[in-house]
């Protein structure tokens, strides 16, 4: 699929922000005052960033509000409520503990719950697409949590818990590219299969494109990423995302180790998330003979 860079920046940005407010809504770090203010600006930043990003996506950008009508049937209108709790509940617990020195416990649980929820919201608006094999997995869901955490505990400084889930997602990740290569085979859909001709299957075969130029489905669904580009790509990835930070985090601590490994995991997770899009095969490139 076309990797648009505003749902990059969305599914980045905003994993990042709801993880750390989790952290900061459970305590970690407890810290009021002015050092407080910082740590929860950068997580609500990196959330609302997060969010708004993904409207510029949108056909009708201005439309987005009516996202929220359809909690019922849609995994988007469900995010959208549920990053609404998140922000709320995490505001509420913010002030308390920013201006008042007040722990705010239950609010705090609670804001850290909806935080964690919002994000499982949004892995699953891409894990119920049965049109995206390499995405219609459990391991969608458990890739996304798993990189808010990890990421939300090295944001928050908490290094003792960081470390081994930076080690974790990495393996996870590793682990959904090796199922996610194998998906579309495994889907059992084919051009027999879209075309009902399945009585000699193996020689169905596209006699020509349907038209001569391109068009939307082309644009978002029919995109290609080389096999040696891709897998540069992956090995830059969990470098940059896992194996940087937990080197710089295994050494002395200092303020600038720190910064250059929230950066290389912030930077490692942009690559990682464009692969996923870009290496996402819809299953319409059937009709217009893309495999």
């Amino acid at each position: 699929m076309h990797p648009a860079p505003s749902v990059i920046i969305f599914t980045t940005l905003s994993g990042l922000g709801f993880g750390l407010l989790a952290f900061l809504c459970l305590g970690y770090p407890s810290a009021g005052g002015i050092v407080g203010f910082i740590f929860f600006a950068v997580g609500f930043t990196l959330a609302i960033g997060g969010l708004l990003s993904s409207t510029f996506h949108l056909g009708h950008p201005e439309r987005a509000i009516k996202a929220f009508s359809q909690w019922k049937s849609s995994w988007l209108s469900r995010e959208a409520w549920l990053s609404l709790f998140a922000l709320a509940l995490s505001g509420i617990y913010a002030l308390g503990r920013i201006f008042f020195d007040i722990d705010l416990a239950i609010i705090g649980f609670l804001s850290a719950f909806f935080c964690v929820a919002t994000v499982f919201a949004t892995s699953m608006i891409y894990a119920q697409l049965k049109t995206v094999p390499r995405w219609n997995s459990r391991i969608t869901p458990i890739t996304f949590l798993t990189f808010s955490i990890a990421g939300g505990a090295l944001l928050a400084g908490q290094i003792s818990m960081a470390l081994p889930l930076l080690a974790l997602s990495g393996v996870i990740q590793i682990v959904s590219w090796i199922s996610g290569d194998k998906a579309f085979a495994k889907s059992g859909t084919n051009l027999a299969t879209a075309t009902r001709l399945t009585s000699n299957s193996n020689e169905i075969r596209s006699f020509e494109s349907p038209h001569t130029g391109t068009n939307y489905l082309l644009q978002e669904f029919a995109y290609r990423v080389g096999r040696k580009h891709g897998a540069k790509l992956r090995i830059i990835g969990i470098i940059l995302a896992f194996g940087m930070p937990i080197i710089f985090l295994s050494i002395p601590f200092s303020h600038l180790i720190a910064l250059l490994a929230v950066i290389s995991h912030i930077v490692g997770i942009f690559v990682i998330r464009w692969l996923f899009f870009a290496q996402a095969e819809h299953v319409v490139g059937l009709y217009y003979g893309k495999r």
